[in-house]
């Protein structure tokens, strides 16, 4: 029926909009609500530290590696680590530089590296046996946010947008944010669309301007600027009829409206000068250093405010080769004040029980040293095979740890893991069941976890 009325996907939309905005009233609208059974959250900000963060630098400590320093992996360990290049198996260990101290309640040990993370480690479900076996940046960033190493997929964002929509009628359902882009490149699927309806990526925002083309025009009102709008669409539409579905069309033609709508609503969303005093030191926004993501860290709060559904904060230049030391601690120094201000602003709102915070990377860090560096130099290689991620807030029961790597943190010994998992356990908590969510692409219904993957039901409980 779609096929033959030449109106896809992008065009119902479409519809629906103009029939908010009181453009068409003979237009239907569409249903509000597509889970599949009661959420614990309503949105998800995705904390990608890109790169690679060591695990035992951060969340995962080895006192071991302590007293193996220098020395060779003991083959008991050794036999047991996955037959995957850049493992460095045959180098040798090297302990952390990072002390580590036990925080909250729960007693968890974070390293110096996050102090200020660490305060509110009750409220973090920290996973310590995530693993895969793809050791370089782009297939490894594919493989963390679309399920597979290709990068043909959709981003897990992409799924969130495509299953429930947006809550927002003014700004898009998911959205993208860059900082410190240094070392591994962004991976362009990690927030694309794939083989759905390219309406789905997510949309790359500058933190410090906001979203591109978003200022009206000079000369123009909202009223000029409709009859501007109408007419565009029309021509798309008579287009669209000649040439029959087309996913980048309908997408555009989404986009024109949705543009029209962000022209009132981003530039509002995107002025944080109205923030407290308070919040901005919350945030670091009156420190260089933590300024560029502290921003991003609040804009995520206002977008969840407002309905964003799906918000990635990309923060680069984690992947330490050499100088793992100074590495880390810049890093660090970078997104720990921040993060801690995200969860405390969410919460003191009201906000963090309906909103989850991912945090974690492509993979982590090897135990052993890269090559013959010695001193500060010294630094470490990919990982896959064993790393940590941990999760905040929507309905997760924090102070707890799921899983373990063996005493050097190789490998998972205990509930091991996959980027499946994860994203099963995410798009859970969104209210969504991974095996109903499907699109069919090349005759075959594509779910989002690619063969399935496990909810991690211990996050929840």
């Amino acid at each position: 029926m779609l096929h033959e009325s030449a109106l896809g996907f992008g065009s119902l939309a479409l519809s629906a909009l103009m029939h908010e905005e009181g453009v068409a009233n003979d237009l239907p609208s569409v249903s509000a609500s597509l889970a599949h059974h009661a959420p614990t959250a309503k949105s998800i900000i995705f904390l990608f530290m890109s790169g690679g963060p060591g695990q035992t630098d951060t969340f995962d400590p080895k006192p071991a590696l302590q007293q193996l320093d220098g020395q060779r992996v003991p083959d008991s360990i050794a036999s047991t680590i996955p037959d995957i290049p850049r493992s460095g198996v045959e180098s040798k260990l090297f302990a952390s530089p990072f002390s580590f101290r036990q925080y909250g309640d729960s007693g968890i040990p974070v390293s110096s590296l996050y102090p200020h993370t660490g305060q509110l480690i009750d409220e973090l479900c920290v996973v310590r046996s995530m693993n895969h076996r793809v050791p370089v940046h782009g297939p490894g960033e594919c493989i963390a946010l679309t399920g597979t190493g290709v990068g043909d997929r959709p981003s897990i964002g992409a799924w969130t947008s495509y299953g429930l929509g947006s809550q927002s009628k003014s700004l898009p359902g998911f959205m993208v944010f860059l900082s410190n882009v240094t070392g591994p490149p962004p991976q362009l699927p990690s927030w694309g669309a794939g083989f759905l309806p390219a309406r789905y990526q997510g949309t790359l925002v500058d933190g410090n301007k906001g979203v591109p083309y978003t200022d009206m025009p000079a000369g123009y009102t909202g009223a000029n600027r409709r009859q501007q709008l109408k007419f565009i669409n029309e021509m798309n539409r008579r287009h669209q009829e000649r040439q029959g579905p087309d996913s980048e069309l309908e997408a555009r033609i989404a986009s024109y409206e949705l543009g029209y709508r962000m022209q009132s609503a981003a530039p509002e969303v995107f002025d944080v000068a109205s923030e407290s005093d308070h919040t901005r030191q919350l945030y670091g926004l009156d420190d260089r250093t933590t300024t560029e993501f502290g921003t991003h860290c609040l804009l995520a709060r206002r977008l969840v405010e407002r309905g964003v559904r799906c918000i990635q904060l990309r923060n680069g230049g984690w992947d330490a080769h050499s100088s793992l030391r100074s590495n880390h601690i810049q890093g660090a120094a970078h997104t720990d004040k921040p993060i801690a201000g995200l969860i405390q602003d969410l919460k003191q709102r009201g906000l963090l029980e309906t909103t989850l915070i991912v945090w974690g990377g492509e993979f982590g860090r090897t135990p052993t040293i890269e090559g013959s560096r010695t001193g500060n130099s010294r630094g470490r290689d990919h990982s896959p095979a064993g790393y940590t991620m941990w999760l905040a807030g929507g309905g997760v029961k924090g102070g707890q740890v799921i899983g373990a790597t063996d005493e050097l943190g190789y490998v998972p010994i205990e509930r091991p893991l996959a980027p499946a998992d994860m994203h099963a356990t995410l798009l859970h908590a969104l209210g969504i069941d991974q095996h109903r969510l499907s699109w069919n692409h090349n005759n075959r219904d594509e779910i989002p976890t690619v063969l399935g993957g496990e909810v991690i039901q211990e996050v929840f409980s």
